[in-house]
Parts: structure tokens; C-alpha cells; sequence
């Protein structure tokens, strides 16, 4: 929210998030209940003219550039070795934990996803189903169909049960600057209503 708040542009929202996180960090529980239940934070950020996908881990990040196709995020850490921003000492801190030796290519989400935050390795199933319905639209995505994507529940990407989907958005941001953004915010927890 500070960064659309505070940025005109999705590479300026960027810069807001992580010099916010860098400052104040981040936390707090997941659930409404008293279980203990943690994880840290992914960002799709776009406008007009490019997008960002920004995956965090305590104070420490990276943002990949989306140069095209389709994105997209699920909890768990999606940024491999293309690394277009990053926390200054990203590599330092994980040579200094023994997670990765200086000498291979750096892997943002193999180096990261040993951190224990709320399972990250073990969500491939929804993320993986979501980059599916997405390539299946690929080129021909509308509102529409990205509401149908949200809806999905059979894929997990609208969750039920103790997990339960929230919320979703879709935006709609055309290139032409004449043209009016239209943002759809569902009204009920979950999108399929």
C-alpha cells in the first residue's frame, strides 16, 4: 500500500518496499487463531510499462524484471538465477549461513528456500497450476479470465478450509496513457462468490 502510495512507477514502488523492509523488517502471523504460523512476503508490481516480481526473506530480497510471457507468485520463493535487483548482502549472508559456496551460479530460490518459512518448498502444487491456467490463456488473457483463474479452486489457487483465499485483485493497466486503469477487488473471502 506505501508503495502505490508513494511511487509513480512500479520500479519506484520497488525501491519503497524494500527500503521499508530494510528499516522496519517484517512479521507477524499469518492465521487470526493463536497458532504460531509465519511467513515472509512476495510482491507482483507493475504499471503501464513494466512489472516486478519482488520475494523477501526477513530484511533480505530479490526482484526479478518481467521481460514477458506470464508471472506469477505463490508462497514460495519463484526467483532462480535471473536476479535484476537485490539486497546488497543477498550472497554474503547466504555464504556466511553455508547455503551456498561463492563459486556455483547463485540461485535465489534453491539458496533461500532451505530457510524454514512456513514450508516454501512444499506449495509447488499451486504454484505450478497457476503458471498452467496462465500459459493456457497465455496472449489471449482478459479481466475475465483472470477472474476465472482466481476462482479455480480444484488447482488451489482459491483455497478453502484453514488456508482460506481472502482476497484477490485483478488490474487491468493499459500501455496507452489515455486509457483508465480498472482495478476488480472481490468483496467476500472468496473470489468464487
Amino acid at each position: 500500500r506505501l508503495g502505490l502510495e508513494r511511487a509513480d512507477t512500479a520500479q519506484k514502488a520497488l525501491t519503497v518496499i524494500v527500503d521499508l523492509l530494510e528499516k522496519y523488517g517484517q512479521g507477524g502471523n499469518c492465521m487470526e487463531s493463536h497458532m504460531a504460523f509465519t511467513y515472509y512476503n512476495s510482491f507482483l508490481i507493475a504499471d503501464r510499462k513494466e512489472a516486478w516480481v519482488l520475494e523477501t526473506l526477513g530484511k533480505y530480497w530479490a526482484a526479478e524484471k518481467v521481460e514477458g510471457g506470464v508471472r506469477n507468485i505463490s508462497n514460495q520463493l519463484s526467483i532462480t538465477t535471473k536476479i535484476d535487483r537485490e539486497h546488497p548482502e543477498l550472497k554474503e549472508y547466504a555464504k556466511s549461513k553455508g547455503w551456498w559456496d561463492g563459486e556455483k551460479e547463485f540461485d535465489f530460490a534453491a539458496t533461500y528456500s532451505y530457510v524454514n518459512t512456513a514450508r516454501m518448498t512444499t506449495s509447488t502444487g499451486r504454484y505450478c497450476e497457476g503458471y498452467k491456467l496462465l500459459n493456457k490463456h497465455k496472449g489471449s488473457i482478459t479481466s475475465e479470465i483472470m477472474m476465472e483463474i482466481l476462482r479455480d479452486k480444484e488447482s488451489g489457487i482459491n483455497m478453502e478450509g484453514g488456508f482460506m483465499t481472502t482476497g484477490s485483485m485483478v488490474s487491468v493497466l493499459p500501455q496507452q496513457p489515455n486509457l483508465p486503469c480498472i482495478h476488480f477487488f472481490t468483496a467476500t473471502p472468496d473470489p468464487a462468490r
